[in-house]
């Protein structure tokens, strides 16, 4: 059966699904399952069972609601164990905790070992759930705490020194080296009360009002909408309230042209450089925002199903509320259960707004 052709028995809403049962999409596990009428057993949108005729078709988004109706797991893809996906998530999970506990940090090798996997399988692994590498992870867990540690010497009138070790460094050389790209600034500077990154701003009209944009030299790190330019300030005043706040460069006019575009075309799949932080979690959730493709929405449990957190659907929203970049990490695209346009911090009205714009291109 050709992929392009809807069925007339599948309706429009589920089109999608459809497709990624027949193409047999791995990365739909845990989104959906499809029951089977003539057979009376549900399976994995993965299943490599011959598929059946569109008509016998009906699509659940939990096990248990399939159950509900009558239907039983299919024997040959086992849609009642673990998936796929929660079994990779539970990986790197764990491997993020190693990270965390060690006091030196465990090298690839270590950590594939641990999963029992290969290095190259476990490092493409962890980039696409945790939205980093291993390397990445573990530098910027020893700079959080590097900031710490100097935060906390300043108020305790302790000296750099003391700091340098109450981070774990054995020995001042080492920290040196990269510190102050590390920081944002010279540790002193640090220690004086001038904490935080360099943040380079803009309040620029779109099509959705005022966007207000900031970048660090790393990558986008706020986008915001509104209708007042005080009222966006105050609240970037409150997001970031250590950081030095300025304009103009010419890197981030590049930068600011090209998030611009993305906002006029937010359908566009070019990549643009991020510097968000978050947990594990909320890295996870909004990773998984960039893969809903332009055009098309995802649920709460759809999107806590896809990282494997099937029962952390509140948590998933409330990740999407933190979502510092609105459009880059598209969660506009994600909508309740029912299908109805909630949830958003930049106003519903905007998110109809979004979806109707990409769903005409």
């Amino acid at each position: 059966m050709h992929t392009d052709t809807l069925p007339a028995a599948i309706a429009e809403a589920d089109a999608w699904k459809w497709r990624a049962f027949l193409a047999r999409t791995l990365e739909a596990d845990g989104l959906f399952v499809v029951a089977v009428r003539t057979t009376g057993i549900y399976c994995r949108p993965s299943c490599p069972a011959r598929k059946p005729k569109p008509e016998n078709v009906t699509f659940f988004t939990l096990n248990r609601e399939a159950e509900a109706a009558g239907f039983r797991p299919c024997k040959r893809c086992r849609p009642d164990a673990p998936s796929r996906s929660q079994t990779e998530t539970a990986l790197v999970e764990t491997a993020c905790r190693t990270i965390e506990a060690a006091e030196r940090a465990p090298s690839l090798a270590e950590l594939a070992a641990d999963a029992g996997l290969s290095q190259a399988h476990f490092h493409r692994l962890f980039r696409r759930i945790a939205g980093t590498t291993p390397k990445a992870y573990a530098k910027a867990l020893r700079e959080r705490r590097e900031g710490a540690a100097l935060e906390a010497a300043f108020e305790a009138g302790q000296s750099v020194t003391a700091a340098i070790h109450e981070a774990g460094y054995e020995c001042t050389a080492r920290f040196y080296e990269g510190a102050t790209e590390r920081l944002g600034m010279a540790p002193k500077a640090r220690l004086g009360g001038g904490s935080g990154e360099t943040v380079h701003v803009a309040v620029v009209p779109c099509w959705l009002g005022l966007a207000l944009i900031g970048a660090t030299a790393r990558g986008v790190c706020l986008l915001r909408f509104g209708e007042d330019e005080a009222t966006l300030r105050a609240g970037l005043a409150k997001a970031l309230p250590k950081a030095r706040i300025e304009t103009g460069g010419a890197d981030f006019e590049a930068l600011l042209a090209a998030v611009l575009a993305r906002i006029e075309r937010p359908e566009s799949t070019e990549e643009l450089p991020l510097d968000i932080q978050g947990s594990l979690f909320e890295q996870q959730v909004w990773t998984a925002l960039r893969t809903i493709p332009a055009g098309e929405t995802r649920s709460y449990s759809q999107l806590a199903a896809q990282i494997g957190r099937p029962d952390a659907v509140r948590a998933v929203a409330s990740a999407c509320g933190r979502n510092p970049v609105a459009v880059l990490n598209p969660c506009h695209r994600v909508v309740a259960k029912s299908g109805k346009l909630a949830g958003y911090a930049w106003g519903i009205e905007r998110k109809a707004a979004l979806l109707a714009r990409e769903r005409k291109k």
